[in-house]
């Protein structure tokens, strides 16, 4: 896997959106604030403002779970940052330039320097559908993914579906997506189709199937659920994919979504993350189609 870039320069080339109509007063300070400041440094508690960042697989339920929060508490300052990789966002929680980030994965003991918090949030079921133009086709086997994704299986009509040739939008190896596709389908040494469009982010992928007839790919089951995409939702090896069999364990293939911040968090940071894993907080998560945490894996 690639290392991730210096976040700070990540950071500075992305817009801080702002989603409270407050801000921070800015103003100069009186000769005595200035000599109170020297004396006794504001203390990281004090601060009102928090940003938050996602990896980009994990940016929808961000934004839905900020969206949440700041419609019960409508004067808090949140910046939601764009979203980067895992890697990438736990890097800017380490250098204090994030103080909630949200990974697509937990954190790797080598990651954290001990000054860092980490909890499971969700599960998060990786979704394979197809553009509307691919009727007649409902579910795949393992075996058909295999031909899609390998390319030799290159006509829908092998799979009882349209004259018309499939074009696979695929994930780069690195990426959680098609890892989990190997891990639960494909295989480690499936070699990958010849022709198949490969998109770098979740996003793009996204974007590209809702555009492009006949086309398949994976992407978040909660992105789709929650946006209402007009896309066909497939079923493999007969079993659908909803947050009911993400959560009995029938459907095998989902990301695990965590929290982390640092130990010496504000308080408004804090008072986030405990909105996020109440009752209130997981409702919203349910709402979305993710599966939220039992306490055994957080």
């Amino acid at each position: 896997m690639k290392q991730p870039q210096s976040f700070s320069l990540i950071l500075g080339a992305i817009a801080l959106i702002s989603l409270s109509s407050c801000s921070t007063n800015l103003g100069t300070p009186s000769s005595s604030s200035e000599t109170a400041v020297s004396e006794a440094p504001v203390e990281s508690n004090a601060q009102t403002s928090v940003k938050v960042s996602g990896s980009s697989s994990s940016a929808n339920l961000l934004s839905i779970l900020v969206d949440a929060y700041t419609s019960i508490n409508p004067d808090s300052q949140l910046e939601l940052l764009e979203p980067n990789q895992s890697e990438n966002t736990i890097a800017g929680v380490n250098q204090g330039l994030v103080d909630v980030g949200i990974i697509s994965r937990s954190l790797k003991p080598e990651e954290n320097d001990g000054t860092l918090e980490s909890r499971e949030v969700a599960r998060d079921a990786l979704l394979v559908a197809t553009h509307p133009s691919v009727t007649g086709v409902t579910n795949l086997t393992t075996e058909d993914l295999r031909g899609i994704y390998s390319g030799s299986t290159t006509n829908w009509q092998e799979l009882g579906g349209p004259d018309a040739e499939i074009v696979v939008l695929d994930r780069p190896e690195d990426e959680s997506a098609k890892r989990l596709l190997r891990e639960h389908y494909l295989g480690a040494d499936l070699a990958n189709a010849p022709n198949a469009v490969v998109l770098r982010k979740e996003g793009e992928l996204i974007e590209t199937i809702q555009s492009t007839p006949y086309s398949i790919g994976a992407f978040s089951l909660a992105h789709a659920v929650f946006h209402d995409l007009s896309v066909n939702r497939l079923r493999l090896n007969d079993i659908e994919p909803t947050s009911e069999t993400l959560s009995n364990g029938q459907y095998p293939m989902f990301r695990n979504v965590s929290l982390v911040w640092h130990q010496q968090a504000s308080d408004p940071s804090l008072a986030f993350i405990d909105y996020i894993f109440s009752e209130p907080g997981t409702e919203v998560l349910e709402q979305a189609s993710f599966a939220p945490s039992s306490p055994q894996n957080q």
